[in-house]
């Protein structure tokens, strides 16, 4: 009776232990297709064939700042008589900003004018004495003496006529001056004197006025990108945009336009400056932008939605639909990604069917069935 007992206890424990080998196994196996299986529900989008831009990811993080910044100073000193602008107004270069009191400036060139016309009337008088006594020397009436200091009045009172035509032109200058007119097209700042203001020249700081229209923005980029980005440079202009925060409308586009002559021995990184038109005036001066720099662009590359793209043991993976409503697991090579869009460099062709959803319950040769509400689904092109 214990010797029965004991060959039923052994039986068991085989089985036991047979039922664990194959729950252990089992376990460690993927799921495979099975007959009667409910179909796995997921999301899916068709493979897009279109040319994706080669961006520089991150995109580096730059300011904005004027092509021409010009400080306002007087010229001579004075009263302000009329500000002819209000401030943050655009001007254009050779407009009338500031009017300074004319009057002292004025008397100044007609007192120039005088003392020049009267000098003149002297040289002439000077000129006339000496040639004639230049006449009587010639004859030996006078002596060298008085012949010497009748051509020294002379040439005494052309200098006169210099210096006094010189000061005609220095009191035009300065009555000129009295108009401060813009030397370039662009934004005035914040007013610093106004009418009635005395100011003094050149100390005195009357407006800061920007350019708007084109801007620089001003970026850094870590030193390896500098072959690639000279490369393309000398095949054609490289584009740019500018993104920063609720930015309304498209991104402003632009041109890089200038790269420093040397790498910050610091921090590894090159100054770059690209130019933008501005013409809707989005970018200002002093304002910090993130900078989406377009090295090139591949053609007829395919690309599907970035978490279709799966990664096993072997590599990375995607789950193709075929026609039988089965899955199939594709290995792929995969290549840039943009705007949450992979490119696939091997592996899919235009117009497949991959899962972008529901890839944890999948296995080769499942099937599936398509949630209605995605079922057209296609990848957004760039």
């Amino acid at each position: 009776m214990n010797m029965g007992n004991q060959v039923d206890v052994n039986k068991i424990i085989c089985l036991a232990a047979t039922g664990l080998v194959l729950g252990l196994a089992g376990g460690c196996s993927p799921p495979v297709a099975v007959k009667g299986v409910a179909p796995v529900p997921v999301l899916t989008a068709i493979v897009v064939e279109t040319n994706v831009p080669v961006l520089i990811d991150p995109p580096p993080v730059g300011h904005v700042m004027p092509v021409s910044s010009v400080t306002i100073r007087p010229q001579i000193g004075g009263v302000i008589s009329t500000v002819n602008f209000q401030e943050g107004q655009e001007v254009k270069k050779g407009e009338l900003l500031f009017t300074i009191d004319p009057r002292p400036a004025q008397a100044a060139l007609t007192l120039a004018k005088g003392s020049l016309q009267r000098d003149n009337a002297q040289l002439q008088n000077a000129r006339i004495q000496f040639e004639r006594d230049q006449k009587l020397f010639d004859q030996k009436l006078i002596s060298q003496d008085v012949f010497d200091t009748s051509k020294a009045a002379m040439d005494a009172l052309a200098g006169s006529v210099a210096a006094d035509r010189a000061a005609v032109t220095n009191a035009e200058l300065n009555l000129e001056y009295t108009e401060i007119r813009s030397p370039i097209d662009g934004r005035t700042g914040g007013l610093q004197f106004h009418e009635g203001n005395v100011v003094k020249a050149p100390d005195d700081v009357l407006l800061t006025i920007n350019q708007m229209h084109p801007i620089y923005v001003v970026f850094g980029m870590p030193e390896q990108y500098l072959p690639e980005i000279q490369k393309q440079m000398h095949t054609r202009k490289l584009k740019a945009s500018a993104i920063f925060q609720d930015l309304d409308g498209p991104s402003p586009l632009g041109e890089l336009t200038f790269i420093d002559n040397g790498v910050d021995l610091t921090t590894g990184m090159i100054q770059l400056k690209a130019t933008f038109p501005n013409e809707d005036g989005a970018l200002w001066p002093g304002q910090f932008v993130h900078v989406v720099l377009t090295l090139s662009e591949l053609t007829n590359a395919a690309i599907v939605p970035s978490q279709a793209v799966q990664t096993g043991q072997n590599g990375q993976f995607i789950y193709v639909v075929k026609e039988d409503q089965t899955v199939e697991e594709r290995p792929v090579r995969t290549g840039i990604t943009f705007k949450n869009e992979t490119v696939v460099e091997k592996g899919l062709r235009a117009g497949e069917k991959v899962v972008t959803e529901g890839q944890l319950r999948l296995a080769p040769k499942m099937k599936v069935t398509v949630n209605s509400s995605d079922s057209a689904a296609n990848t957004n092109a760039p």
